[in-house]
């Protein structure tokens, strides 16, 4: 259902009017603090991740309820510390998105998409003074896989990167090469930096050929898990717990999950 311009902003009003209620009435949502709330922002942003991988619209809905909940919670508990309000964040915001899109409010000329990200890195650094660095604005806290993206994205934006996706796959492969070398050696902290190595020009290549590395791991977690639970339904069938079957005999009904299980929507 759409609803206009006025019907969206009398909703968000009656959430905050709903959350100022809340904040002096119910114990649980007085005591609230940013630290005590941070776990739990967390858990709720990989849950709207999950809904859209899964492009399931419902529990999109849900999930950016649940995040917006947060958004608007910080807000007001930084209100009643004197430091900001929901109305400093949405003006902060709005600002920034203009200012970072001269192209669109201002006078500067894109050609495509890639010209408007290094744009935008460039703006960020001069927001900054020039005393940060490319990869500062990478958060630490980002899952490894995450962030090894975010990296490689940032210093691709100012040049640092493969004139041709396919010159990647060299840089694999001395990767892999590098792993067996490290393997016959049998240290066990050369092995893990070699992986790491791997892993980073995998990740790497991902993004050259323009796919998500975290979507796509996760769609593959997701396919194994649906096919691994095939194999222990079928060993449930038979009195069996997974553990008790062969090797050949899980193999099998892997191959038959192929076939049997089918991938939920937008899943490989």
């Amino acid at each position: 259902m759409m609803h206009s311009r006025q019907e969206r902003l009398e909703a968000l009003g009656r959430i905050l009017d709903t959350l100022d209620i809340l904040r002096v009435k119910c114990p649980w949502d007085a005591k609230q603090t940013n630290e005590s709330l941070r776990p739990n922002t967390i858990e709720e942003v990989y849950e709207l991740a999950q809904a859209l991988l899964r492009d399931d619209a419902p529990e999109i809905r849900k999930e950016l309820g649940d995040v917006l909940l947060h958004v608007l919670f910080y807000s007001k508990i930084a209100d009643e510390q004197g430091r900001f309000d929901i109305a400093d964040v949405c003006d902060a915001l709005n600002q920034k998105l203009i200012f970072r899109h001269p192209h669109v409010f201002g006078t500067v000329h894109v050609d495509d998409a890639h010209q408007v990200e290094q744009n935008w890195e460039d703006i960020k650094l001069r927001e900054r003074g020039g005393n940060r660095t490319v990869l500062a604005g990478v958060p630490d806290a980002l899952p490894s896989l995450v962030k090894a993206f975010r990296v490689q994205e940032k210093a691709a934006n100012v040049g640092f990167d493969w004139e041709q996706p396919e010159q990647v796959w060299a840089k694999v492969q001395e990767e892999m090469q590098e792993v067996a070398q490290a393997i016959q050696a049998g240290q066990p902290v050369d092995i893990e930096a070699e992986f790491g190595d791997l892993l980073f020009s995998v990740i790497n290549a991902a993004r050259l050929y323009k796919v998500n590395p975290e979507n796509a791991l996760e769609r593959t977690n997701q396919k194994f898990i649906a096919r691994f639970n095939y194999i222990e339904a079928k060993a449930a069938e038979q009195g069996k717990h997974v553990r008790e079957l062969t090797l050949e005999q899980m193999e099998a009904l892997w191959q038959e999950a192929k076939t049997a299980v089918k991938p939920a929507q937008n899943q490989a």
